[in-house]
């Protein structure tokens, strides 16, 4: 078996894209879901297009790796915002965001987790938000990305007899090209958000990349059911509760 192959999703740009040049960088080959073809492809890397948030598409893409039986680490990445208050926040929007952040990274972890088990040995990254603990005008992505935290606990507990770990990371504010779209670096919203950040910084795609490395590792084996914050200490005041 090829321990180094990473399945990535949504890696095609955003936070994927640094996670899939930073695994590469450190000698993992990335197979990447997306319905969008990258840009840059990384050295290596295996494009797959698929609408994850289509069930049999998936199934169909999700396919030859559950074939191949040798994938061990996934990055479950893919999501989106329907950004919305309560009172505007409608029941297909809310569907769709349950569909990609939800439903597709049970399917992909259902279809992948045997081989692990078999192998005895896996990793799972699961990228979660701050906003699973409540953020304005995110109905729909809290409910999913605080789903998301339940689901890497239990995971993480039924996994672990079988040398699998699962993880999840919650990255704060960063600055992705589409964030930057509408915060330009300069106005005064974006140094407002800045203001809130203890580290008085964005984060980077980068900063979210080394702590999927960091958790993905062979190394990491003593680290299961847990959620990393990388958020330059906008949680560090909060209490958390199960």
């Amino acid at each position: 078996m090829d321990a180094r192959k990473v399945l990535v999703t949504g890696a095609s740009g955003g936070i994927g894209r640094a996670i899939a040049q930073r695994l590469t960088d450190d000698g993992y080959q990335i197979i990447n879901i997306d319905l969008v073809e990258p840009r840059n492809p990384v050295s290596g890397e295996v494009w797959i297009k698929a609408d994850l948030t289509n069930v049999e598409e998936a199934r169909t893409a999700l396919e030859p790796l559950v074939k191949s039986g040798d994938v061990l680490r996934i990055v479950n990445n893919a999501g989106f915002i329907r950004p919305a208050t309560l009172e505007n926040t409608s029941i297909e929007d809310f569907q769709a965001v349950v569909d990609l952040n939800l439903r597709a990274p049970i399917l992909v972890t259902q279809a992948l987790m045997p081989a692990m088990r078999q192998a005895k040995f896996g990793r799972v990254v699961n990228i979660s938000s701050r906003a699973s603990l409540g953020k304005e005008l995110r109905t729909a992505y809290s409910a999913t990305k605080a789903g998301m935290l339940g689901m890497t606990r239990t995971w993480a507990m039924e996994a672990a007899a079988d040398g699998v770990t699962v993880n999840a990371i919650g990255p704060g504010p960063i600055a992705t090209e589409l964030f930057l779209s509408g915060n330009p670096p300069d106005s005064p919203k974006t140094r407002q958000i800045m203001e809130t950040i203890p580290v008085k910084r964005m984060g980077t795609p980068e900063d979210i990349a080394h702590a999927v490395a960091s958790l993905i590792d062979d190394r990491a084996g003593y680290i299961t059911g847990q959620v990393l914050y990388v958020c330059g200490g906008m949680t560090a005041g909060i209490s958390h509760t199960a």
